[in-house]
């Protein structure tokens, strides 16, 4: 066993009071010394989480403590460090940013078990529909699975017309946990596709419980690993090096912070190259100093998560001041 373990998860439940829910979530974080970025919102709870396998026992269990996500479920996943340098508790108006006009308590796809995927694959009526960004798909995706060319799922109205005529077949959306699907089946739904199914806790799922035989690639995560392995059973490379085009599955952010593009990079170019995606971002004045990871967080400043919590609220409280002082 690893000495730290890294929790996604989402759950769809109205919640009434979300401030003060944040303030008891992140309180609850920070007592169990847990970092990562959860996000809270009218219509329910998305977020992943780090810490050791104790701390992060008692935060899933003060999760289902809860009534209201007592079948949440928890994709888990053994890490050498913690995946995050900060603990970030939010609250916004959905749990995931898709601006889609649906409803997933009301109607969505139907969800769909790793072990169901893996036998529904070879049914030839049976669509598979990538539902992440363009930079995720890149560096991995279900073997013969459409992908659109969007950075986010707002865009998703935008590439509907490219599987129009695909109405009638069986369409299996899937994403990197699954919250994604939850909104994009059911918006495939309203356009009158006819038999939409989700695969239910998502790649991560899929890998940890049925080995991700025929997943291409490596999966992106957004925390410090960047991507992680999925298939155990026929691996495969599928994305090339952004500067040198040889096979590479290691995903980096450029290191010129006004670029920060996510691009494979091999690790001769990322040194070469100082973590810049182009010589233009390598001689720019804000590129970041390159560890070797191609991951960035902001400057810490002895960050101490208790703080940054009470910091949040003085900034929401003057906002608010401000704009009654305006109203």
């Amino acid at each position: 066993m690893k000495p730290f373990r890294v929790i996604l998860y989402y759950f769809y439940a109205p919640i009434e009071n979300t401030e003060t829910y944040r303030d008891e979530h992140h309180l609850f974080c920070v007592e169990n010394n847990l970092l990562g970025r959860i996000i809270i919102a009218p219509e329910g709870l998305n977020g992943t989480v780090s810490g050791t396998p104790e701390d992060c026992e008692a935060y899933m269990n003060y999760i289902r403590s809860d009534e209201r996500f007592k079948d949440v479920q928890f994709k888990v996943d053994d890490h050498d460090e913690i995946a995050f340098q900060k603990l970030h508790v939010r609250v916004k108006d959905e749990i995931v940013n898709s601006d889609l006009n649906v409803n997933p308590l009301v109607r969505t796809g139907k969800h769909l078990e790793p072990s169901e995927l893996k036998s529904m694959m070879q049914d030839p009526d049976v669509v598979l529909v990538d539902m992440r960004s363009d930079y995720e798909h890149e560096v991995g995706k279900f073997k013969g699975a459409i992908t659109f060319d969007m950075h986010n799922l707002r865009e998703l109205p935008d590439h509907i017309h490219e599987i129009e005529h695909l109405k009638d077949k069986k369409i299996v959306t899937y994403c990197t946990g699954g919250i994604k699907c939850e909104k994009a089946s059911a918006y495939l739904l309203e356009k009158g596709f006819t038999d939409v199914y989700q695969l239910h806790g998502g790649i991560i799922r899929y890998g940890l419980e049925e080995g991700g035989e025929d997943f291409d690639g490596k999966c992106y995560v957004f925390d410090n690993r960047i991507t992680v392995d999925v298939n155990q059973v026929n691996p495969t490379v599928i994305s090339r090096c952004y500067i040198c085009n040889d096979p590479c599955d290691r995903m980096i952010n450029c290191a010129n912070a006004e670029c920060n593009t996510h691009v494979p990079v091999c690790h001769k170019c990322g040194e070469e190259m100082e973590g810049a995606c182009s010589p233009e971002c390598k001689a720019h004045p804000n590129k970041r100093v390159y560890d070797g990871t191609g991951y960035y967080v902001s400057n810490s400043n002895h960050y101490n998560p208790l703080q940054g919590m009470k910091s949040l609220k003085k900034t929401l409280k003057k906002l608010k001041l401000a704009a009654k002082e305006q109203a």
